[in-house]
């Protein structure tokens, strides 16, 4: 299998994050991505770096303004004044504003929905060269390629048009979908991390050439909090075009495996040309910020049943944070995968 990556992805590095009421180690870190690329570098796969397509494909799925935001807040910042290593708030623009900011500061309230996605010196960088890995596995794919996988860092699932949210600035896997919408008619894409893949799901929530679905833990009392009911089902164009399938917290391999399977049928009725799948792997039963229970054998099994569908694939990384059990479930996937 062919595999992109970015050496960017060591740029962005956060130190904390406030978690259930006290600062942590942040878990999104710059070793998560050495974790997921050491678990890959000495397999039967072929490493590739990233390509460069440009912004264009990016601004077809994120706000202009927002990218912008985003590729120039740390420069602007630091002329500003700001003298910190992140660019941060506390204050969010909830209800429309009634006037925009012109400075970062203010601007981070209308482009951030919490607080996990600070801007350091590197972040552009990465991010970019994350949104560029998933652009080149999807360019593999339309080359002819049975399935490629982007080792994308940092995540972008809970990323929405226009504003970044849980770790992630850009939507990778939604930027890539759009790219393979210029070849095929419909693409479907499903997510398996652990949380609500809510930043696609809003992206795409209005349409019916792009199928979403979600198997996740319920938010109930969980991040993302706001979507990820079964009853969110997609509106206007897009009525019927999103699936969302919550688990009960501590579920296991059987639970998940069901509720994969059910997703695929769904998939499977939609007949897409191709298929993307939001790879987390923090549904992990060792995961530090997960409350499933999947074992190494049940991604394997996830991605037996995943690959039999039969579809031309791209697989984006998202969640899955360091334990060690993480690059063995990276590895037992894409062996999975591959065998079927």
């Amino acid at each position: 299998m062919l595999i992109f990556h970015s050496d960017a992805a060591n740029l962005h590095d956060p130190e904390h994050f406030f978690r259930m009421g006290k600062p942590i180690n942040h878990p999104e870190n710059a070793g998560r991505y050495r974790l997921l690329y050491d678990a890959v570098a000495g397999g039967p796969h072929e490493l590739r770096q990233a390509g460069d397509l440009g912004r264009e494909p990016i601004t077809r799925v994120h706000d202009a303004g927002y990218v912008e935001f985003l590729a120039t807040a740390w420069e602007r910042g630091k002329a500003e004044g700001l003298t910190g290593d992140e660019i941060n708030t506390t204050q969010f623009s909830v209800l429309p504003p009634l006037q925009r900011p012109t400075t970062v500061q203010g601007q981070m309230g209308l482009y951030a929905s919490d607080t996990s996605v600070g801007i350091r010196a590197g972040t552009w960088d990465a991010v970019y060269g994350a949104a560029q890995t998933a652009l080149s596995g999807a360019e593999a794919v339309l080359a002819g390629e049975r399935a490629a996988y982007a080792l994308c860092r940092p995540p972008g699932h809970h990323a929405s048009a226009a504003r970044g949210s849980g770790f992630c600035f850009l939507n990778n896997a939604a930027i890539a979908t759009e790219h393979l919408r210029g070849r095929y008619e419909g693409v479907a894409v499903l997510d398996i991390d652990v949380h609500h893949g809510d930043g696609t799901q809003r992206i795409f929530y209005e349409r019916g050439d792009v199928l979403t679905v979600s198997v996740h833990a319920s938010t109930q009392g969980y991040f993302p909090h706001y979507t990820g009911g079964a009853d969110e089902t997609g509106a206007g164009d897009g009525a019927g075009y999103n699936l969302n399938i919550p688990l009960a917290h501590q579920s296991g391999d059987a639970e998940y495996l069901a509720a994969i399977a059910t997703g695929l049928k769904r998939i499977a009725a939609f007949e897409p040309g191709a298929l993307v799948v939001s790879l987390g792997l923090d549904a992990a039963a060792e995961d530090p910020v997960g409350v499933l229970n999947v074992t190494g054998e049940g991604f394997a099994k996830a991605a037996r049943m995943i690959a039999a569908a039969g579809l031309p694939t791209l697989l984006v990384q998202e969640g899955g944070y360091p334990s060690e059990a993480l690059p063995r479930n990276l590895v037992s996937f894409l062996a999975g995968f591959e065998d079927a």
